[in-house]
């Protein structure tokens, strides 16, 4: 039996979170975000409302459908906030022990019926289902960035996934108007699989001088008629994103292919992370990216 799905709650107010809200609220759905700080659950509702304004003046959407999605959107400053809803996404930083202590915190404030969804973009679904209480009712439910324009979403079930949890968030993603793609639960599915090994890629060739970041992402936009070159679509993911996956890749599948590159180690080290810090293998400082390498 599919669940009828009415509210949501979103764990995590960022980049991801915050676009997952969008859609979700636009699409009808109530929507309680939350996040560890109150002014970061603020500060996603404002770009929320940024986003949807963008949509309006693109003639996407209208005023009336701008409003309405706002007046689904509710504060949760605590998980109490989520104890009648019906799915939780959570949306936190891609870190496998932070996840693992939001969704301990989390069963208790749910009821029994509540499924849960995480937007993990590597890590895998039977592990985190396994700290739950209803690994069944659990599934991987990976948006792509930026949320409110990317098409896909990748649906990934957990070793003890049902099939009433599958059928009633693959409904929920058609009426989100996003395309699903599903995926078996290996390390990074299939997106990351294939695009985090050649953004690596990308970063060696910086690494052993084959390139600069310009020559590079030059040479990917024109050459393979990439929208964005490797390295630039690097530090819009976040270069500790970036790492993390590679990590996951490396370990979970332990073939050599996966290592990490060390200059990507080190960018990360040094806090350029990309866009987020202002600086990664671009400098956004000025008025406009200039290459760091």
């Amino acid at each position: 039996m599919i669940m009828n799905l009415q509210r949501i709650g979103v764990i995590g107010a960022g980049q991801m979170g915050s676009g997952i809200a969008h859609v979700c609220a636009l699409a009808g759905y109530d929507v309680y975000l939350n996040d560890i700080q109150r002014d970061r659950i603020e500060h996603g509702i404002d770009i929320i409302g940024g986003n949807l304004a963008r949509q309006v003046a693109r003639g996407k959407i209208s005023d009336a459908d701008k409003d309405r999605a706002m007046k689904h959107i509710h504060p949760a400053p605590s998980l109490d906030a989520f104890k009648d809803i019906d799915l939780a996404i959570e949306a936190a930083t891609e870190d496998e022990q932070i996840k693992r202590k939001i969704f301990q915190d989390l069963c208790p404030k749910i009821s029994k019926t509540a499924m849960i969804a995480t937007n993990t973009s590597s890590i895998s679904i039977t592990r985190l289902a396994a700290v739950t209480d209803r690994p069944e009712r659990f599934i991987g439910l990976h948006f792509m960035n930026p949320v409110p324009v990317m098409q896909l979403v990748e649906l990934i079930r957990g070793i003890a996934t049902e099939d009433e949890t599958f059928q009633t968030v693959l409904g929920l993603v058609k009426k989100l108007g996003k395309t699903p793609a599903n995926s078996e639960d290996f390390p990074a599915f299939i997106v990351n699989r294939i695009l985090l090994p050649m953004i690596n890629e990308a970063v060696y060739t910086l690494y052993e001088g084959v390139g600069n970041v310009e020559a590079i992402d030059t040479a990917m936009r024109l050459g393979a008629n990439h929208p964005m070159g490797p390295l630039q679509l690097a530090d819009f993911i976040g270069l500790d994103t970036c790492l993390s996956v590679m990590q996951v890749l490396y370990e979970g599948l332990a073939d050599s292919k996966y290592r990490p590159c060390p200059l990507l180690v080190k960018y990360v080290e040094a806090g350029w992370l990309g866009q987020k810090s202002k600086r990664g293998f671009y400098d956004y400082r000025g008025e406009k990216p200039v290459p760091t390498r």
